[in-house]
């Protein structure tokens, strides 16, 4: 059988006992399983994140013209039906790639750096370059 990218795998992560009670209690509220909890509050987290923000032309509720809930019927109305991932890999666009590229910028600007012994990036200085 082929694998058409929807052959689910087994993501591992450890966090404080704290949190896990805290998700599975979250997972419980809203009736899902604790790895479609983990994993919608993970695509969740990746999709909207815009690092230029966007003009308001609109003039209305929707702000910037480009709210989620439009997002999702544009997208939809581009394909005959969508799966979840589908419709998070289309809304979180390149978010990645660009939180790479500032992150990139930020460190030759040494206003941030990769710090290992404190388990990832930090800032130096002030967020105004302020030491």
């Amino acid at each position: 059988m082929a694998d058409d990218g929807t052959e689910r795998t087994v993501v591992k992560t450890y966090i404080p006992k704290y949190q896990k009670e805290e998700w599975q209690a979250h997972a419980d509220e809203l009736d899902m399983s604790q790895s479609e909890f983990v994993r919608s509050m993970v695509q969740a987290g990746r999709r909207g994140f815009e690092m230029n923000p966007v003009e308001d032309h609109s003039g209305g509720s929707n702000p910037g013209g480009n709210d989620l809930e439009t997002r999702v019927l544009e997208s939809l109305a581009r394909e005959d039906n969508m799966s979840w991932d589908e419709l998070v890999e289309r809304l979180a666009g390149n978010f990645e790639d660009r939180l790479d590229e500032v992150l990139n910028e930020l460190q030759a600007k040494n206003r941030v750096q990769y710090s290992g012994r404190h388990g990832g990036y930090v800032l130096v200085g002030g967020v105004d370059g302020d030491e």
